[in-house]
């Protein structure tokens, strides 16, 4: 039980004890007030860790078709190849007028091939064979392909548009690539394929645009291929260009010669390649591309990514530096349909590095997310360093372009945060700052935006990282050092209906609440008193944020006396903290009942609080803690609903059904009898609380039986109690405590016995079960170590000896053993142990000379005066 554990830490303070502080100093000791009240300490909520990694969570409050999925399912087709070419300066207009197909007569230029019918069937099939071979493994043209592709093709968008002129102009365009064929000298067929594939998707192209009688001519001449794909004479100057009016620009795009090597340039503009670029891609880069394209092997053809990589990295390429990126990017995109995460992880680091945009940055986030689901590859994406990349998306794409991709991003980097070597490694990489820069932006969205709704999804994932990270210590300096605090309020706040975002943010608040210098942070942000009660109204029956927000309340109110005033002050706060009362004991009621219902079908109460239970254990503890600043606690004994409800769970609540939960209320009921206003209703029910409380006095939990004894001791201030507890014997069981040999447990029978000397009718009850001998004990045990308790044992004493006439008749045998004991304690250097630490020696020699020294003096001469030496009889010599 978490009352057990914490007088190990911290000593619980009695009905009337000075607060004590350790390693306080003199002069704070000095100006402590004395103290009745004690705060309550508790779990925190438990969170079950997720089976499955997804973005959202087996209790999201998302219905599955109205959130992003998890699972999907990903290829070479779902990256955009036009996406991945640099944006040219150039835009053309398209042609208004529609492409006529030029037929040529007889007589008329014989240079010109003519259409000729399809290749055999057997050439098919050779050529079928090949590709067959080539592509095992994608369903898309070669890897390399594109070099040879103009820009500005779409077949899918081309045929859509012209389906009937598309089909003649295909019949045509392929025949006449048969002579060109002819002069092509391929050294495989598979590569004359590819060649022959591309050119007729470019023919078919230019026809369209109205630029079939110069591609027709270009055609006629012979032409070699160099080793990387582009034709040997590509440097030359196609006679078109030549032949144009001077100043005047062709509005149509241009094949002249495939001059254009896949620049990612649309229109006539040439990118300049320095003779350092093209040797380096030449050199370095296009065998690693031809070994991509060939190599069968998962991990040969990992080696060939990583050593990609490092050869673009090494000459600075990545990013939209390289000319040639549209050819290398495309080649990746086909190596996505197989089925490897090891090497898709290579894939979407090379890709994520190379400054993808639009379709291909969402594709290769998802790409991302989806490998980080499978919690086999913590290790590799560890060695790999995708954290790295991922954040840089975080840090520098737009939140509102790229929305999506960045929720797969985040969901990723989500997912990397259950890893505790990527935790950490996050902290180091300064992810929490660039969480909380992310987390601005979204909070610069306004609702009506139509952006709006699918940040919160990514908010999502953000605030559930964040909740990660915070259990690293260096990661909650970082958030408490960047204003966190405010950020996470506003956020909650403009996300006030959204369940699952108001989830995490309180989650994270929960984990943080633990530390003084959070709570301060908190306690400083006057709004989030207000969205925590706009939360438990709107949200009173969902347990999961109920419970963490009164877990919240009751850390902020058990440190911070502000605290406790500014949240009683707010509208409605108490009425909500009973509302909720009313609800989870009800709740707890029913669940009860149930239980004892199936008794006897071997249904018995779970030994853990219910979830009921718990939420009625962390609200009772915000009322104990609120109790403690005096104006809040008076007003909280005279709301006559809070102690009935306080008084209704020691009614049907046992200590051995929930400990917790009875000790708590018992707590507060003891604070709350402290207060001595007329409209107090402790006072009213003191006699119902006292019956309550002996029921619990006889249980077999001593820290039941401690809290029902501290209670006592305020309540014994009335004498209407005092008569309840000689009526119920109570007193001897007081008596009996002073033998538990337990600080704790004396100082509070002590206290009970303390007022029931005060009723000179009473005083007599003390000769009672050797109640003077164990007083006496108690000052010989914990004396010296435990000055208060000293104090208090002298003072009943004192009491009770009021109207001595002899040492002898009053404390009967103990008198000597008192007399010298007394003495003993006090003299100072016997009493003090200067073996301390300077603060504390100063606490126990204050304490000492102002509340011990004078009571225990007045005692010893009292003592003095009445004890009378038996007379000595002198023989005489």
């Amino acid at each position: 039980m978490q009352a057990s554990k914490n007088k190990n830490t911290e000593k619980a303070e009695p009905f009337y004890r000075l607060s004590v502080p350790k390693q306080k100093t003199s002069s704070e000791i000095i100006n402590e007030a004395r103290n009745v009240l004690r705060t309550l300490r508790t779990r925190r909520p438990f969170t079950p860790a997720e089976n499955q990694r997804k973005l959202f969570g087996s209790g999201s409050s998302r219905a599955p078709q109205n959130r992003p999925p998890s699972v999907f399912s990903l290829h070479a087709s779902s990256f955009d190849l036009a996406e991945s070419r640099p944006v040219s300066g150039v835009r053309l207009s398209p042609l208004d007028h529609k492409p006529v197909l030029v037929t040529f007569a007889e007589d008329e230029d014989s240079s010109i091939s003519l259409p000729k019918p399809p290749a055999s069937a057997a050439e098919v099939r050779k050529v079928s064979s090949a590709r067959a071979r080539l592509f095992g493994r994608t369903s898309q043209g070669s890897f390399l392909s594109a070099k040879m592709v103009p820009p500005d093709q779409n077949e899918e968008k081309l045929d859509s548009e012209e389906p009937a002129m598309m089909n003649n102009l295909c019949r045509s365009n392929n025949n006449c690539l048969e002579e060109q064929r002819s002069y092509t000298p391929f050294k495989d067929e598979s590569r004359q394929l590819i060649c022959n594939e591309c050119i007729s998707k470019s023919e078919r192209e230019d026809f369209l645009k109205g630029t079939a009688g110069k591609f027709l001519f270009q055609l006629r001449g012979e032409r070699n291929v160099n080793s990387d794909g582009r034709f040997a004479d590509e440097e030359q100057q196609f006679p078109c260009d030549q032949m144009k009016e001077p100043g005047i620009n062709s509005s149509r795009p241009r094949i002249t010669g495939w001059k254009r090597r896949v620049t990612g340039l649309e229109g006539e503009t040439r990118i300049n390649e320095s003779e350092e670029e093209e040797s380096f891609w030449h050199i370095k880069i296009l065998p690693i591309l031809h070994e991509l394209e060939k190599e069968d092997n998962i991990e040969n053809l990992c080696l060939a990514c990583t050593k990609l990589y490092q050869a673009l990295n090494e000459e600075n390429m990545l990013g939209k530096r390289l000319k040639r990126r549209r050819v290398l990017l495309k080649t990746l995109y086909k190596l996505v349909d197989v089925d490897s995460d090891p090497l898709c992880l290579k894939l979407a680091k090379i890709i994520l590095a190379m400054k993808v945009d639009g379709k291909n940055l969402l594709s290769v986030c998802k790409l991302a997310f989806k490998i980080c689901r499978n919690e086999k590859n913590d290790y590799i994406i560890q060695n790999d360093r995708l954290l790295d990349c991922l954040l840089e998306v975080l840090r520098t794409e737009d939140l509102q372009k790229n929305n999506e991709a960045l929720l797969y991003c985040m969901g990723a980097i989500k997912l990397m945060s259950g890893n505790a070597v990527l935790l950490n490694e996050m902290v180091n990489k300064g992810a929490v700052e660039m969480l909380l820069q992310l987390m601005k932006q979204i909070n610069n969205i306004k609702e009506n935006d139509t952006y709006f709704s699918n940040l919160g999804h990514l908010l999502v994932q953000l605030t559930a990282t964040l909740r990660n990270l915070a259990d690293l210590p260096l990661a909650r300096c970082h958030l408490l050092c960047s204003g966190a605090v405010s950020e996470l309020c506003v956020a909650l706040e403009q996300h006030v209906d959204d369940k699952d975002v108001c989830i995490y943010i309180v989650r994270i608040f929960s984990k943080l609440s633990f530390y003084n210098d959070f709570c301060a942070a908190l306690a400083d942000c006057s709004r989030c008193y207000i969205l925590f009660l706009a939360l438990l109204n709107k949200y009173q029956k969902k347990q999961d944020l109920v419970i963490r927000i009164i877990f919240i309340l009751g850390n902020l109110t058990a440190k911070n006396n502000q605290a406790r005033e500014q949240f009683f002050k707010e509208k409605g706060s108490v009425n909500t903290l009973i509302s909720l009362f009313q609800t989870y004991h009800e709740l707890d009621l029913n669940a009860q009942k149930w239980y004892h219902e199936k008794e006897g079908e071997g249904k018995t109460h779970p030994k853990d609080p219910s979830e009921a239970e718990d939420v009625l254990i962390k609200l009772i503890r915000v009322l104990a803690n609120l109790s403690i600043h005096p104006s809040v606690g008076a007003a909280l004994a005279a709301a006559h609903r809070v102690v009935e409800l306080l008084v209704t769970v020691l009614e049907y609540k046992s200590v051995d059904d929930c400990e917790e939960l009875v000790i708590n209320a018992a707590t507060t009921i003891n604070n709350l009898s402290y207060y001595k206003v007329k409209s107090s209703a402790v006072q009213d029910k003191k006699l119902h609380i006292a019956e309550m409380l002996l029921k619990l006095l006889m249980s077999n939990n001593m820290d039941g039986v401690v809290e029902a004894v501290r209670v006592f001791g305020n309540l014994s201030q009335y004498h209407e109690i005092c008569d309840f507890i000689v009526r119920k014997k109570i007193y001897k069981f007081m008596i009996a405590l002073l033998d538990a040999k337990n600080q704790d447990v004396c100082f509070s029978a002590c206290g009970v016995l303390l007022n029931l000397t005060v009723d000179k009718n009473k005083r007599a009850l003390l000769m009672e079960e050797g109640g003077i001998g164990k007083l006496v004990d108690c000052l010989q045990d914990f004396g010296p170590a435990d000055w208060q308790l000293a104090c208090l044992i002298c003072k009943t004493l004192w009491n009770y000896s009021e109207n001595i006439t002899s040492a002898a008749s009053c404390f009967g045998e103990d008198t000597d053993t008192l007399l010298v004991l007394l003495t003993s304690l006090l003299d100072e250097e016997v009493a003090l142990d200067y073996s301390l630490d300077r603060d504390l020696r100063d606490y126990q020699k204050l304490y000492w000379e102002r509340e011990f020294k004078p009571v225990a003096e007045k005692l010893l001469d009292r003592i003095q005066s009445h004890h009378f030496l038996p007379a000595v009889t002198i023989t005489p010599f």
